[in-house]
């Protein structure tokens, strides 16, 4: 797999990529990552990339010209005007990282983890130009009901998110298969939760973790954990999960 970051401030990335699954992944060449300048891609002596909105506001936005450049030179393919605008190739996603976009879930990494090469554009200032999100992008993120300064950290987000389903990133394969946010089917759905609606998968929160010492300033591990009967103890966490989901995300489990 291979990522590519449209950004102004590349140095950022200096960090996050030098650190834990995406370092190792990135050793192990399972994936590649790539970081491009958005400078560079703009003519002018003083490389702009951004100007006075339309219709006055306040903040500056990020120009067309040089994200539609970039991703142009990135794919080797025109993305077109319009009169006609060519799909980038199937297993490409272009993903604008924008505060309007859609929430970004597990399930979105998961898409996203069966691509082949993902380009993520930082978005800065007030916003982009509206063309970049309608013509040039292929899907708009956000990685929360929250604004930040620009896109980098969601780039990182997402980054991380999606190398750890890159099959071999993990040392565990089923380390992804056992956390927050896996789907439940309908049969273990209505075990665990109850009068289940047809059709409707739920998601759950990870289960509580307990390690060394088995007691703590008073506070003990649950006897089930340290029996050794493993039934027991996958009948636990699945309550425990669904009792954590019911208190800290009652909304997964409506969805």
């Amino acid at each position: 797999m291979q990522f590519d970051i449209i950004t102004i401030f590349p140095d950022f990335f200096a960090g996050p990529l030098d650190y834990g699954i995406v370092r190792r992944a990135r050793e192990a060449r399972l994936m590649e990552v790539r970081v491009h300048d958005l400078r560079a891609y703009a003519h002018d002596r003083h490389r702009t990339v951004d100007d006075r909105p339309f219709g006055g506001g306040e903040g500056m936005v990020l120009k067309p010209e040089p994200l539609f450049e970039a991703v142009e030179k990135l794919l080797g393919q025109p993305m077109g005007d319009s009169a006609l605008r060519p799909a980038p190739p199937a297993d490409t996603a272009v993903v604008l990282l924008s505060a309007s976009g859609k929430l970004f879930t597990q399930e979105t990494a998961r898409r996203l983890a069966k691509q082949e090469r993902i380009v993520l554009i930082c978005g800065r200032y007030e916003g982009v130009d509206e063309r970049v999100a309608e013509h040039l992008a292929t899907e708009e993120i956000s990685v929360g009901d929250y604004v930040l300064s620009g896109g980098e950290l969601p780039a990182a987000i997402v980054l991380d998110a999606v190398t750890r389903l890159v099959p071999g990133a993990l040392g565990n394969e089923a380390s992804t298969e056992n956390e927050s946010f896996r789907k439940l089917g309908e049969a273990e759905t209505g075990s665990v939760i109850g009068d289940p609606k047809p059709g409707k998968a739920r998601l759950l929160l990870d289960y509580p973790h307990y390690t060394r010492p088995a007691e703590f300033r008073g506070w003990k591990v649950p006897d089930v954990l340290i029996g050794g009967n493993h039934a027991e103890v996958a009948k636990w966490r699945a309550q425990q999960a669904a009792e954590k989901t019911r208190r800290n995300r009652p909304d997964l489990l409506l969805s």
